[in-house]
C-alpha cells in the first residue's frame, strides 16, 4: 500500500504500514532527523511537527493519520539558507540545547508565535508546558522568545 503526504513541501510517498507512528517515517524513510524519538508516549514534546499547520506529536500520529495531509518538520524552518526569525533570536541569546528537546520546541514556538506574535512570558511558558527539557532549563530559551515577541 502506498501512502502519499506532503513534507516539507515535498510530495512523498510512503510504503510503510499505515500505524506506524509518523515519526518513524519521517526519520527511517524520509530522512528527516529533525524531529527526536524520546518518549514514544506524547508526553515530551520532541517529536513535534506541523500536520495541517497545527504542531502534533508525531509519536502519536499514525501514518494513515498523515495520508493525503501537509507536514513541516524543524528541517522546514530554515528557508533558502536563511534561519528563520525564531532560530535566529535564539541564536542571539546563545540558546544551547543538547539537541534532542529544541526541534520540538521550535515547531510549537513557530506555530504559536504565528497566532500569538507580541506574546507575554506567562504565555509563552503556557505554550511550552508540553516540551520537557531534561539539560538547561528554559529560562534562556523564553528570554529569546519574549525578546522576539518585543520586535513584533
Amino acid at each position: 500500500m502506498s501512502l502519499r503526504l506532503v513534507v516539507n513541501g515535498e510530495d512523498r510517498v510512503s510504503r510503510a504500514e499505515p500505524l506506524t507512528p509518523l515519526v518513524d517515517v519521517l526519520k527511517d524513510e524520509f530522512h528527516l532527523t529533525g524531529a527526536k524519538v524520546a518518549c514514544r508516549e506524547g508526553f515530551c514534546g520532541a517529536c513535534t511537527v506541523h500536520l495541517d499547520g497545527q504542531p502534533v506529536v508525531s509519536c502519536l500520529v499514525p501514518l494513515g493519520m498523515a495520508e493525503g495531509r501537509e507536514v513541516y518538520t524543524v528541517e522546514s524552518l530554515a528557508t533558502a539558507g536563511e534561519l528563520s526569525p525564531l532560530q535566529r533570536i535564539m541564536e542571539e541569546h546563545d540558546v544551547v540545547q543538547c539537541g534532542m528537546c529544541f526541534p520540538g520546541i521550535l515547531m510549537v514556538l513557530t506555530s504559536f508565535f504565528q497566532e500569538h506574535p507580541r506574546a507575554e512570558r506567562d504565555e509563552i511558558k503556557a505554550a511550552l508546558v508540553g516540551n520537557i527539557c531534561r539539560c538547561t532549563g528554559y529560562e534562556r530559551l523564553v528570554d529569546a522568545a519574549v525578546a522576539l515577541a518585543k520586535r513584533s
